[in-house]
């Protein structure tokens, strides 16, 4: 990164008990940086949000919001991070202004510069004219906006965002989304999340926990590479042999599925589709289907999480 990261994890350790919650975890978040962090269920995600915002120490290891020492200073470095967590502790009885200014002057917001930061955050969010209105009378997708609200009144360095889109419906997801996407260009952003589209849809870079340890790390153009069609699936009423179809200039290897059809294999960016349909083609074969075949987000998530040993890419500690 060309610029000084605002978060900076090195060799963090948690322990409970016996058990490593979050084992050796590195890796740095830049300006502009919006990173999708996912993990299946136990994984250490939460642990590691929790030590980044300073409501629970390392058990070893360093953690720097803006080059300040979260264990060393934690009331500096807490004051440059904002927070949403997956269950937002909103005050159901307060209106929309009254909670703002009261997680306002929590982080530091001077008298001053009070309404004039609860009326950017409430800009920021949508949530302009509804600064009278009691939260607990509020959708379920507005209350969300109030939370992420909360989390950028004293107009932190660092956004972090656990679930922000969980029990929302398809406009208020798209809503949220768009708002994340408008806060990457003023903060670095963490996004904790199960939804994987969502991290495609939103994010720069993907990190994958798994078992404490981080298992993968990649720029989303990075990732776009990897999800890149590397296979065909080919359908022919008069068959070839497999020699015959591996013997197409860019085959790499040809997979039987069922009477008729193979999926065949190629390098990324190399696929042979073009001079396998001209093969069948001069060779009376009787194309039927030739599909480039995908991987997604999913199973790419499955596999790092099912295999052994971390796969981090530039982006990684």
């Amino acid at each position: 990164m060309d610029e000084a990261p605002l978060v900076h994890l090195e060799d963090v350790v948690r322990r409970f008990g016996g058990i490593r919650a979050v084992d050796g975890v590195s890796f740095q978040l830049g300006p502009g940086d919006v990173l999708g962090f996912l993990g299946p269920n136990g994984a250490g995600k939460t642990t590691t949000m929790k030590i980044i915002t300073g409501n629970l120490a390392p058990t070893s290891g360093r953690v720097e919001v803006r080059g300040i020492d979260m264990v060393g200073d934690p009331v500096r470095a807490k004051g440059s991070v904002g927070y949403l967590p997956e269950h937002p502790p909103l005050h159901q009885e307060l209106t929309v202004d009254e909670f703002l200014r009261y997680c306002a002057r929590l982080n530091g917001v001077r008298r001053r510069e009070l309404e004039e930061s609860v009326a950017t955050a409430k800009r920021r969010c949508g949530i302009a004219g509804m600064g009278g209105r009691l939260i607990g009378n509020l959708s379920r997708g507005y209350q969300q906006r109030v939370g992420i609200a909360q989390a950028i009144v004293h107009r932190p360095e660092v956004v972090i965002l656990d679930e922000p889109t969980i029990g929302l419906d398809p406009i208020q997801v798209r809503e949220i989304r768009e708002l994340i996407r408008e806060l990457g260009s003023e903060h670095g952003v963490i996004l904790s999340t199960h939804i994987l589209p969502e991290v495609q849809a939103v994010c720069n870079r993907v990190q994958i926990i798994h078992e404490g340890r981080l298992v993968f790390a990649e720029s989303l153009e990075g990732l776009g590479d990897r999800l890149a069609a590397t296979s065909l699936r080919v359908d022919l009423e008069r068959p070839p042999d497999a020699a015959s179809l591996e013997a197409i200039e860019g085959v790499s290897s040809v997979e039987m599925l069922e009477a008729g059809s193979f999926r065949i294999h190629h390098g990324s960016g190399e696929s042979p589709a073009e001079a396998l349909a001209r093969r069948a083609l001069d060779n009376g074969w009787g194309l039927r289907a030739l599909v480039p075949e995908e991987p997604s987000l999913e199973q790419m998530f499955i596999d790092v999480t099912l295999k052994e040993g971390p796969e981090t890419g530039e982006e990684a500690a």
